[in-house]
């Protein structure tokens, strides 16, 4: 069957579509499990960006058997970064921004495949700031998708959509959740067989102070234009060091690995050799001062195991090389970690 076809079939089959926003979280869960609870078809959208945890909703989906469309956001919120029209929320979040450009990117999928409407687990008044009436009146107009923004859990209280006007769904089942306490939801997701779903918030790396810290220096010294500079951001613990150049240092094996795959032709990767350490990579190489306070940050990481030096190996473009480092103690090193 192709696209035509299924898009034929479930109009037959369903009273209304909808494309739902899904997070993973309860709320994107729960939007899901109401629509179809009264025979609306519903497929998610998951948006990916390098600011986004997105390991917990691709498992839910599978869960909830609701067809999945990815779309990347990462353009998207990285252009909203600089001067987002609502502003930020408490850290660098432009909340209301990136939801409403979430809608109307929703909307786009929704017109091209035929749907009816977009929904959204958002609950009113759980957010003080960004799920407050005014907040999810400005998401539908910023939205350009006026009428066709459907809220299931909060509905009743909100004004009728189009989608429950002509009847496609049906507002007597919709819900009327409001404020923060996450009591109904919870007793709506044993009704639905819901068991495993993550606490709330933490889903966004712009909310977390210390990610906001490294962003804001990026954005500061290199920009925000190369996206694999963003992606390493959520790799390591991030140094600046004196002569300007960055270093990443991994935490761990998987961190190493990473640092290995995302390493660019004009990158200097460090590692210990003769004791068990971290990755370091230098993305964009650097001075030869700030190379060799490089490979003292790798020594100082590694398994120092009562030794005075620790050999390190430099791999930059087009030479290797292994230099003997001193040790000395990671205090020296804590004014430039971001």
């Amino acid at each position: 069957m192709n696209e035509n076809e299924r898009q034929v079939a479930l109009t037959e089959a369903f009273r209304g579509r909808g494309m739902s926003l899904f997070s993973g979280g309860l709320d994107s869960q729960l939007s899901v499990c109401v629509l179809r609870e009264q025979g609306v078809h519903v497929e998610a959208v998951l948006f990916t960006s390098p600011f986004f945890k997105n390991d917990t909703p691709v498992k839910a989906a599978e869960a909830l058997q609701v067809k999945l469309h990815v779309l990347d956001f990462s353009e998207d919120i990285l252009s909203l970064m600089a001067h987002p029209p609502h502003g930020f929320g408490g850290a660098l979040n432009p909340c209301i921004d990136c939801h409403a450009l979430m809608v109307r990117r929703a909307g786009e999928l929704m017109v091209k495949l035929g749907f009816d409407f977009v929904a959204s687990g958002e609950v009113l008044n759980q957010r003080p700031m960004s799920q407050n009436r005014r907040s999810l009146e400005t998401v539908e107009m910023d939205s350009m998708l006026k009428g066709r923004l459907l809220r299931p859990l909060s509905a009743l209280l909100l004004a009728p959509t189009i989608p429950e006007i002509e009847g496609l769904v049906d507002r007597e089942r919709l819900l009327g959740f409001n404020g923060r306490s996450r009591k109904p939801q919870m007793e709506l997701a044993t009704r639905y067989g819901l068991r495993e779903y993550p606490s709330p918030a933490g889903g966004c790396l712009l909310t977390e102070s210390g990610f906001c810290r490294k962003l804001a220096d990026l954005k500061d010294q290199e920009g925000l234009s190369c996206l694999r500079l963003v992606w390493l951001l959520r790799i390591g613990r991030h140094f600046r060091l004196p002569g300007g150049a960055k270093c990443v240092v991994g935490r761990d094996a998987r961190d190493n690995a990473e640092l290995k795959k995302m390493r660019g032709e004009a990158d200097v990767l460090l590692h210990t050799v003769d004791v068990p350490g971290p990755t370091v990579l230098v993305p964009g190489g650097a001075a030869a001062e700030d190379i060799g306070l490089a490979a003292e940050l790798c020594a100082a990481y590694g398994d120092r195991a009562e030794r005075e030096a620790i050999t390190v190996r430099i791999e930059g473009k087009g030479y290797a090389e292994h230099r003997v480092v001193a040790l000395r103690p990671r205090v020296y090193f804590a004014d430039w970690m971001l």
